[in-house]
């Protein structure tokens, strides 16, 4: 049975004080339930958050690492490096990461392999823009994406992931995909990864919703049959907004 996951996106916001006062806060509100939360912060706030978070259930990721094991990589991350001070879970291949930074498929597909050798669970992000969706074309960019990023990689690796689906012109704009068309894309990921593997890998593996998911939308989004949780973007800012999701 998949155990859906909501994991907030805190992109590059907060300081290492303020995600400290933000946990501390959330800890007094947060519960036991059946829903798995995440917080995926920036780097430099990740070894406080590791100790704030090691004695609940509550887990912790990171925004992005360099598929390189070690080396001359000025600036970058190493998944060891983040697997070391505790981290459970990796964005890759984010939207803004393939738009401002030149991420390509390739590179993507290189990060998952390295987050599975390090033992850390990939979230991985697929989505259209808004010309490609008008123009029809929204299922064969995702359909692609995945066939790019994931090649390669095992089937047992790729039931343990997660992946995201975030229409990228539902993203900061206040817009937002209907649940119908978040279910309907979210049902064609679990089609395309049972075409490259089998019918128990898309039935294992958990795929979320992502686009400007906010509490007053998140029930009807996350009851939908494909939609195994939420990747929360502005409203996992705000301890109160992002427990009332997680709660949804």
């Amino acid at each position: 049975m998949r155990i859906p996951l909501i994991a907030g996106n805190w992109k590059m916001h907060k300081t290492v004080s303020e995600a400290v006062e933000f946990v501390s806060e959330f800890r007094k509100l947060y519960k036991d339930t059946d829903i798995r939360a995440c917080i995926c912060a920036p780097f430099v706030q990740l070894p406080a958050l590791s100790e704030m978070l090691k004695d609940t259930d509550i887990k912790l990721g990171a925004q992005n690492l360099h598929f390189a094991e070690k080396g001359a990589f000025t600036g970058e991350i190493s998944a060891d490096m983040l697997r070391e001070i505790g981290v459970d879970y990796c964005i890759i291949g984010h939207s803004e990461r393939r738009e401002y930074f030149a991420e390509t498929d390739e590179s993507v597909n290189l990060k998952l392999k390295r987050c599975f050798e390090a033992e850390i669970t990939p979230i991985l992000c697929v989505g259209e823009n808004e010309s490609e969706r008008d123009a029809g074309k929204a299922f064969e960019k995702v359909g692609l994406q995945l066939s790019l990023d994931l090649s390669g990689i095992p089937s047992e690796d790729v039931s343990s992931m997660v992946i995201a689906y975030e229409p990228i012109w539902a993203i900061g704009t206040g817009k937002n995909a209907t649940p119908e068309q978040a279910e309907e894309m979210c049902g064609f990921i679990r089609c395309v990864i049972e075409g490259l593997y089998d019918e128990f890998v898309a039935d294992e593996i958990i795929i979320q919703y992502g686009g400007s998911v906010k509490p007053d939308n998140a029930e009807e989004i996350l009851n939908m049959p494909n939609i195994d949780g939420a990747l929360v973007g502005g409203a996992s800012l705000e301890p109160a907004n992002f427990m009332k999701i997680i709660d949804f």
